[in-house]
């Protein structure tokens, strides 16, 4: 199993960014698929999910409205596209698959920071 984030970088508050997440290693269509992010000194924190079909998805109460979690099951590829952006946004961002509504593998992250 392998999970490839990009998209991250540097960006003004009220701007945007897509993370995209190529698996790789698994049969993508079969699997949930979620993003996270961990802030310096926090813990890692769910932000959003979205089923193996994409018809369900659910966000974390913090990103919902500016955030938008999407898939292409034959790009074997998850996104994140973020509007709206605010410097409590900057973190690392990861994605899971998921195996029974839980993270089992990660990649390796993507730092999306949020400054003027």
């Amino acid at each position: 199993v392998q999970l490839v984030e990009s998209g991250g970088g540097l960006v003004q508050p009220g701007g945007s960014l897509r993370l995209s997440c190529v698996a790789s290693g698994f049969t993508f269509g079969n699997y949930g698929m979620s993003w996270h992010r961990q802030a310096p000194g926090k813990e890692r924190e769910l932000v959003a999910g979205i089923s193996s079909g994409g018809l369900f998805k659910k966000y974390a109460d913090s990103v919902k409205g500016r955030f938008t979690i999407s898939r292409d099951n034959g790009e074997n590829t998850v996104y994140l596209q973020m509007n709206s952006l605010k410097s409590e946004d900057t973190a690392v961002y990861y994605c899971a698959r998921n195996f029974n509504l839980r993270p089992d593998y990660w990649g390796q992250g993507t730092q999306v920071t949020v400054s003027s």
